[in-house]
């Protein structure tokens, strides 16, 4: 069972999403909160909380200060955006803040699931317009794509982590393997989505698909 926040003040708006989510989840518990008290005490008092999806123009905070709280607090909290203004200058500082996912108030229903689906499975989720330009922008010459680069961002664990996603394995067995709880590989997935500047799991892997992984890591191990 999913336990999903939603973060909104117009009631209606929470209603819809609620709504959408218990359509395509059956067993999901969905909590409500209207302002930054309301989410910080409700995180507070459920520990077991998936994931978050925050409206940034809620009451007792402004721009992005309340998903800094959040985040603040609660570093591993899986966090969405969902607003009104998908301008990519919004989008691109919302990831810069760590959130694992973007979704414009103007989504259709099956982009709402689409978008929970992927970031409760560790993975980070943007508008398909976005996705689009910021490929382009990754294969463009000249590009900062420079994945030795991206690589020496990553910590050891996280390198384990990317290592068993080309593996093909679920975040249940990864878990396992490095004697972690789930949340922690999910916190690694999205943390390696983040650094290798890509967008789902499938694209991490094909980034890192020439990558020698033992090498790399017993060279850390001898160090």
């Amino acid at each position: 069972m999913q336990k999903i926040l939603i973060v909104d003040d117009h009631p209606l708006f929470r209603e819809a999403v609620c709504s959408s989510i218990r359509q395509a989840f059956d067993d999901a518990e969905v909590l409500e909160a209207r302002n930054l008290q309301e989410t910080v005490e409700a995180i507070s008092d459920n520990s077991d909380i998936d994931l978050v999806l925050l409206d940034l123009n809620i009451p007792d905070t402004t721009g992005f200060n309340g998903l800094l709280t959040i985040r603040t607090q609660h570093p591993k909290l899986p966090v969405v955006v969902v607003s009104g203004n998908d301008d990519r200058r919004i989008v691109a500082e919302a990831l810069s803040y760590g959130v694992v996912g973007f979704i414009p108030k103007s989504s259709p229903k099956s982009m709402l699931k689409e978008a929970i689906l992927e970031t409760l499975a560790g993975g980070v989720f943007l508008p398909p317009s976005y996705q689009r330009d910021g490929e382009d922008a990754e294969s463009a010459p000249g590009s900062n794509g420079d994945l030795a680069k991206q690589l020496s961002t990553l910590t050891p664990q996280q390198f384990r982590v990317l290592r068993m996603l080309s593996e093909g394995k679920l975040n249940k067995q990864i878990a396992y393997e490095l004697s972690v709880g789930e949340t922690t590989v999910k916190a690694h997935v999205s943390a390696i989505l983040r650094k290798l500047k890509v967008y789902s799991r499938t694209q991490a892997v094909i980034k890192a698909q020439n990558i020698e992984f033992e090498n790399i890591l017993a060279a850390d191990e001898e160090s």
